[in-house]
């Protein structure tokens, strides 16, 4: 029998010996994940996309993980369209796509072959403003303004979803025509949050713009 009465250690000691012991299943795991497992897990997969973004064509080379919004702002440098949240829950994202809104921050730039896109550099300048743009300034419809951008891009949206008779959780029908309402455009813009509570004058602004189309 072995007789261990004798031996000692310090609590250094103690300590080093346990590192050491507890760096070895580590080290196997690293040896064995070593070679094409980790390079495949490191490279990322490239891909070629184009589209149509404010009436001029772009063709890019994209990792396939990239999103729509991360393309528009890091690689185009249309930075008008703003990252908020980045989970699609602000709206501050939003752009036109082959007509109808989205929030960018939720979509890989790759599913978009093909597409128009607009943006909100794509709908005015500041010599040629679109009528929205130009109601939310009559009308005071931003404060920071950094939602604007996704708020003007849903308001013209709406405007078009209730003309091609699109109805909403407000709509009286399902089968009738939408009327132009504040309570129809509160519902249809619930999706872009203004942290300034900007939205009596947004609603004013896309009333404005509705009643004269």
């Amino acid at each position: 029998m072995n007789d261990f009465s004798e031996i000692k250690i310090s609590r250094r000691g103690l300590l080093k010996a346990g590192a050491a012991l507890g760096s070895v299943p580590a080290l196997g795991l690293a040896q064995t994940a070593s070679g094409d497992t980790a390079a495949a897990a490191a490279a990322p997969v490239m891909a070629k996309v184009s589209f149509t973004v404010n009436g001029q064509l772009r063709q890019l080379e994209v990792d396939t993980r990239t999103t729509l919004l991360d393309v528009l702002r890091e690689r185009l440098q249309l930075t008008g369209t703003k990252k908020g949240c980045d989970h699609g829950q602000c709206g501050a994202c939003t752009i036109l796509l082959d007509g109808r809104r989205i929030n960018a921050c939720l979509s890989l730039a790759v599913m978009h072959e093909g597409a128009q896109i607009t943006t909100i550099e794509g709908l005015g300048t500041p010599a040629r403003l679109h009528p929205m743009q130009a109601a939310f300034i009559r009308h005071d419809g931003y404060q920071c303004g950094y939602c604007t951008p996704g708020q003007i891009c849903s308001a013209v949206a709406v405007l078009d979803e209730i003309k091609r008779g699109v109805p909403s959780h407000a709509s009286a029908s399902l089968t009738e025509q939408p009327l132009l309402s504040a309570d129809e455009i509160r519902e249809r813009m619930s999706g872009n949050l203004c942290r300034c509570g900007a939205y009596s004058n947004i609603v004013d602004a896309i009333s404005e713009v509705g009643g004269q189309s």
